[in-house]
């Protein structure tokens, strides 16, 4: 990084990583900074993750997703010495900014990332409304066409009337288990 006057303030920064290896240039950069005595400019390393709910087995299960593959968000005093560490850690592949200069990321999308982070339990996000002509993609009902009749917002769960055997039913299946047509 060539020698210029970067403001000597602390600010999260994001830098670019081989996908795949956020959690280890997280680790890696911590024991660098420690070994290395720079807790004093590079104050803390996250990988933004947050909690899904997905269906495997047709059971629901809840997993950590990373909300950025390929970034981990680093909270620093860029000096050459600390631009340095953070650009010379295993599977690091530079700053996100314009050229050399890394560009600060707001406090304002930190707060939004850390309270999408801090979600115990994820919310159901259920995207069709009464009416909505669907698929169902999962489940003992695969590819049975239907419309919405009902939503839960709070279980995650739909009521779809499907044509069976020449009259309509209704059946209750997860929300995950549809696709809007």
């Amino acid at each position: 990084m060539p020698k210029q006057q970067l403001p000597q303030e602390k600010n999260w920064y994001v830098i670019h990583t081989y996908s795949g290896y956020e959690d280890a240039v997280a680790k890696n950069l911590k024991q660098r900074v420690e070994s290395l005595g720079m807790e004093n400019k590079i104050f803390n390393v996250i990988v933004p993750k947050e909690k899904k709910i997905k269906i495997k087995n047709n059971k629901r299960k809840v997993i950590e997703e990373k909300i950025y593959p390929g970034y981990v968000l680093v909270e620093m005093i860029v000096t050459d010495d600390s631009w340095y560490i953070v650009r010379n850690t295993p599977n690091v592949t530079g700053f996100v900014g314009v050229g050399t200069t890394p560009v600060p990321v707001s406090l304002g999308e930190i707060e939004i990332l850390k309270k999408r982070m801090g979600v115990d339990e994820p919310q159901y996000k259920i995207e069709v409304i009464i009416g909505d002509s669907v698929k169902i993609i999962d489940g003992p009902f695969k590819s049975f066409d239907g419309k919405v009749s009902e939503t839960d917002e709070e279980r995650g769960k739909v009521k779809v009337v499907v044509n069976m055997f020449g009259r309509d039913t209704s059946v209750e299946i997860d929300s995950l288990q549809i696709k809007k047509i």
